[in-house]
Parts: C-alpha cells; sequence; structure tokens
C-alpha cells in the first residue's frame, strides 16, 4: 500500500495559488524528500496531508484513506514535526510528553514515553526542564513527541533549519533510526540539498508550487546533473554553441558535462582579461536545480510559506 498518495493537488489562498497541481506518492517504510526553496509549498502540501488545510482540487490519500473525508482517523496514523515551536519551555520533558499524551488520548503513556526518551538519548533528562536543553535535545524531544502515539508515517517540516552542521547531521542519524528500527515511513520537507541526498529514498523537487522533477537522488544527478561554470564578465559576452542555463546582466551559468575540460576551452573564447569572476558547481542535486529551473535554490526562493500563514492568521481575527 501506498503510505501518502497525492493526486493534482492545488491550494489557493484568494487569487495566490500555493500549490499547482501537484502529484506524487510516498511508498510505505521509505525516507521520501520534498526538496523546494521558501514558498515553493511545501509546508502548505504538509498541512494539507494532515488534515489541517483542505486543498482547494485534487485528491489526497492517506493509508488509503481520504484526508478530506476522514481527517480524524488519518491523524490518529500520523505524526508531524513542525517546524514551528511546540515544546513549552517550562515544563520537563516528561510534562511536555504527558500533554501530548493527553492530546492524542494515549493509555499508559509513561512506558510508551520512557522508551522513546530512552531511544533518544534523553532518559537522563526526563524530569529536567526543557528551556536548559540544546537545540539537537529539543529536536529529538520533539520527535519523541510525534511518535507518542505510535503512528506509521511521520511527517518532518524542515526538521533541522537552523541546526548547526553538528546538530543537522545528529538528527539525520536519528531520522534514519526512526525509519529502519522503528519502521516508520518518514516524509520531511527541506531545503538542504545535501539533507535530501543523504537521507532520501526518493525525492520530489517543487518549485513555486508546481514539481519539477520527481526520482531518486541517483536517478535525478544521472539523468540531469551537469557542472555548471558561473561567469561574471566586464563586457557581454557571446556565448555561441554553449549552454547557457541563465543570464542576467553580464552574469551567466552555462551547464557542461566536465567542467575540468570545458573551462580552458571557455575562458580561451571569451578572453580572459574580460573575466572578473569564474566558479564551478560539481554535479550535485543544486545542479539539478540549476539544469531545470536556470536558479539555485536560493534564488529560486519567493514568499516565504510561514510569514504567508501568519498573515493569514492574523487576518482571521
Amino acid at each position: 500500500m501506498r503510505a501518502i498518495l497525492l493526486e493534482n493537488v492545488t491550494k489557493k489562498f484568494g487569487d495566490f495559488t500555493a500549490v499547482d497541481g501537484l502529484s506524487f506518492h510516498v511508498d510505505e517504510g521509505e525516507i521520501f524528500g520534498l526538496l523546494g526553496p521558501n514558498g515553493a509549498g511545501k509546508t502548505t502540501t504538509i498541512k494539507m496531508i494532515t488534515g489541517l488545510l483542505k486543498p482547494t482540487s485534487g485528491r489526497i490519500e492517506v493509508l488509503g484513506m481520504d484526508v478530506t473525508k476522514e481527517t480524524m482517523r488519518v491523524k490518529e496514523r500520523l505524526g508531524w514535526v513542525s517546524s514551528e515551536v511546540i515544546l513549552d519551555d517550562d515544563l520537563t520533558a516528561m510534562q511536555n510528553l504527558w500533554i501530548q499524551a493527553k492530546l492524542y488520548g494515549v493509555k499508559n503513556w509513561r512506558e510508551r514515553a520512557e522508551n522513546l526518551l530512552r531511544f533518544f538519548g534523553l532518559e537522563g533528562f526526563k524530569d529536567s526542564k526543557v528551556k536548559g536543553f540544546s537545540t539537537g535535545m529539543r529536536k529529538k524531544l520533539e520527535i519523541a513527541m510525534a511518535l507518542l502515539h505510535s503512528p506509521e508515517i511521520i511527517l518532518m517540516d524542515e526538521p533541522t533549519v537552523g541546526l548547526d552542521v553538528v546538530s543537522r547531521k545528529a538528527v539525520w542519524e536519528v531520522i534514519t533510526r526512526v525509519n529502519k528500527e522503528l519502521r516508520v515511513t518518514v516524509l520531511l520537507t527541506t531545503h538542504y540539498l545535501e539533507e535530501a541526498d543523504s537521507l532520501c529514498n526518493r525525492i520530489v523537487i517543487v518549485n513555486r508550487g508546481k514539481k519539477v522533477v520527481e526520482g531518486t537522488p541517483e536517478e535525478l544527478k544521472s539523468m540531469y546533473a551537469y557542472d555548471v561554470i558561473e561567469l561574471e564578465s566586464a563586457v557581454p559576452l557571446k556565448l555561441d554553441g554553449w549552454d547557457v542555463v541563465y543570464s542576467d546582466g553580464n552574469k551567466y551559468r552555462i551547464k557542461v558535462k566536465d567542467a575540468a575540460s570545458a573551462l580552458p576551452r571557455l575562458i580561451m573564447e571569451v578572453e580572459p582579461q574580460n573575466l572578473r569572476k569564474v566558479s564551478v558547481k560539481r554535479a550535485s542535486l543544486d545542479s539539478v536545480f540549476i539544469s531545470l529551473t536556470g536558479l539555485s535554490l536560493e534564488e529560486a526562493g519567493g514568499i516565504d510559506e510561514r510569514k504567508l500563514q501568519m498573515i493569514l492568521r492574523r487576518a482571521r481575527r
């Protein structure tokens, strides 16, 4: 059975289309990545899967259930790690877990909570207030809370945003263990290319609400990844015969199979004295995105979805 299925899903906020005809599926047991810049529609998609937002059109199923028709049953089978702060700093780890147990109606929750704290290496801090936790410890506790009611699927919205490199990689290990050892299907959103490449069995790249491409990281790099040469020149350049994927004034991005062999020839053609800057991006998921859109993930970022959601919440008050 497919864990999650989206078919031609669209979500509009007035005249703004946050998600535009998005289709993909997540298989049971995999780690699936929803990759894209700010404003791509990732958080909106997650909220539609959980039932917090209703799609304008299209169909969403979770474990064979229609989310719009069986919302409460779907929520019982899902865990969600929000990108927003959900912990109460003035409470202990166990007290935060107790609140989560009450919200989900989990009986005999304490044994499950202690097992999860042990799994995440937090058993020695169960009676400590969260305000003293490191960022990595807080994230582990958030994941433990999402798993307290024993969901089959866990949704993680930007799970490592704001973390330093060491903490980020520690959370990657946690996500992998949750998937492999607890046998939980994982759908995560991210704008970190390395994260998607390292963690995900498959990914879908989205930009401005639309699907750009879908596949395994290896497939996408094999099919679309090229080296990208970036040039900045003092004068406009004639680049006939080169695959220019982006140009802005005297700045250019050129897609090549092998930058090491192409760069010397390119520099001689455009005359070295005219060049102000030359750089190379090796084949990666970032170059996949550049190859397909002409832009890097950072440049493609549009409206920040979290800011949009805050604006909409204020407007309803």
